[in-house]
C-alpha cells in the first residue's frame, strides 16, 4: 500500500513538473516555427563553378532525404555551366582547326621564304 501512494504521489509530482513547464515556463506565446534548413553554401552566383565547389557542396536532410528544390536548382546550374563550356570548347576547337586548315593551304600554296618565317617568329 505504501509503495502504491508513492507511486501516485510521484506521478503527481511528474504531471505537475511537466504542466508547469509547457504552460508556464518563459514566454506566454507558443514556440515559434522553426525555420526549415536550406542550404548553407549554395554555389558562388559571381564566378563560374569549379570542383573545389561541387566537391564541398552539401545538402540538408529533410524529411524523406535531401530538398527537391535545393538539389534541382544545383543540378540545374551545373548543367548549365557544363553547356556553356561545351560550347566554348566546341568553339575553340572549331576556331584551331580553321586555323590550322588555313597554316596548311598557306604552306601547300607557296614555300614560305626566310624573311617571312623571320616576321612569323617575331610576333
Amino acid at each position: 500500500m505504501v509503495m502504491f501512494l508513492f507511486l501516485v504521489v510521484a506521478l503527481a509530482v511528474v504531471v505537475a513538473a511537466v504542466t508547469l513547464a509547457v504552460i508556464g515556463g518563459g514566454e506566454s506565446a507558443p514556440l515559434p516555427e522553426a525555420a526549415p534548413e536550406r542550404l548553407q553554401d549554395p554555389l558562388p552566383p559571381d564566378r563560374p563553378v569549379d570542383r573545389a565547389d561541387v566537391e564541398s557542396l552539401r545538402f540538408p536532410v529533410a524529411p524523406r532525404g535531401y530538398r527537391m528544390a535545393d538539389v534541382d536548382d544545383a543540378l540545374g546550374r551545373l548543367a548549365a555551366e557544363l553547356a556553356e563550356r561545351d560550347a566554348r570548347i566546341a568553339d575553340l576547337e572549331s576556331a584551331l582547326a580553321g586555323a590550322r586548315a588555313a597554316a596548311h593551304e598557306q604552306r601547300a600554296g607557296h614555300p614560305r621564304t626566310d624573311e617571312e618565317q623571320g616576321r612569323e617568329e617575331q610576333r
